[in-house]
């Protein structure tokens, strides 16, 4: 199955990574808002369960990088996780910042006023193991966009069995499989999109041409320096991640 995802009339896409994390701390309500301000097509997040089985915004297996706190995510309740400080380890003018929902930023990109995507990457492994796929499929059937027919949600992962579950929980919505190291790996069948990492496609630019070859959209992260934007180009990728949207997409614009 192939699928354009975030369509727009500008062709190549823009999906902020963690929001427009290069300003802002990664993950947050801030970051989220700039994103879309800076005409991103879409916004990237990771999702985990707290123990009390709420959907967050958190990257890392521990809070230690990204908060003033110490522990496991999926040990924490959310309200341990909210009392956390999210936003100081970027500098003071960021302190304050919680913890972010799955579900209130789903809110901020349908209260957009224009089409904003979501890329959502179940974060694997993890103690929450299917319950994980089956909440985040739960929150979008609340708000009628677990069919993927509005085209504004498409599902991420590392993890082959994590999109299995979501494609027998969700068949409609777009998957995506990302690549990380392999050159040649294994993918669900129904994944319309591959998404290798920069350093990989660095490494070996013909990766691109093969994974259309077989069908594919391809999209790269995180694409941050002109001269990483400029190979995607040529290589005729679709979707640029990026810390850097507004950056970004105001180069594309000019070319």
């Amino acid at each position: 199955m192939t699928y354009q995802a975030f369509s727009g009339a500008r062709g190549v896409r823009v999906v902020a990574h963690r929001g427009a994390s290069h300003e802002h701390p990664e993950h947050t309500l801030a970051a989220y808002r700039q994103a879309i301000a800076d005409g991103a097509d879409a916004l990237e997040c990771d999702v985990r369960l707290s123990a009390d089985g709420r959907l967050v915004c958190v990257h890392d297996r521990r809070v230690d990088r990204t908060s003033d706190g110490r522990g496991i995510v999926s040990a924490m309740t959310y309200e341990q996780l909210a009392a956390l400080d999210f936003g100081s380890w970027k500098g003071a003018g960021h302190r304050g910042a919680q913890v972010l929902l799955f579900e209130d930023l789903l809110k901020e990109a349908l209260a957009a006023g224009r089409p904003v995507g979501l890329a959502v990457e179940t974060k694997h492994p993890t103690r929450a193991g299917g319950r994980l796929e089956a909440e985040l499929v739960r929150v979008l059937k609340d708000h009628g966009l677990a069919d993927g027919a509005e085209g504004l949600v498409e599902v991420m992962s590392f993890s082959r069995t994590a999109l299995m579950r979501l494609h027998r929980l969700a068949p409609g919505l777009p998957a995506v499989y990302l690549i990380e190291r392999a050159v040649r790996p294994p993918r669900p069948p129904f994944a319309g999109h591959a998404g290798p990492g920069i350093d990989l496609v660095r490494k070996d630019p013909g990766l691109v041409g093969r994974l259309k070859a077989k069908g594919l959209r391809v999209r790269v992260w995180t694409v941050d320096e002109v001269e990483d934007v400029e190979l995607c180009l040529r290589l005729g990728v679709d979707t640029l991640i990026t810390n850097r949207p507004r950056e970004v997409r105001e180069y594309l614009d000019r070319r």
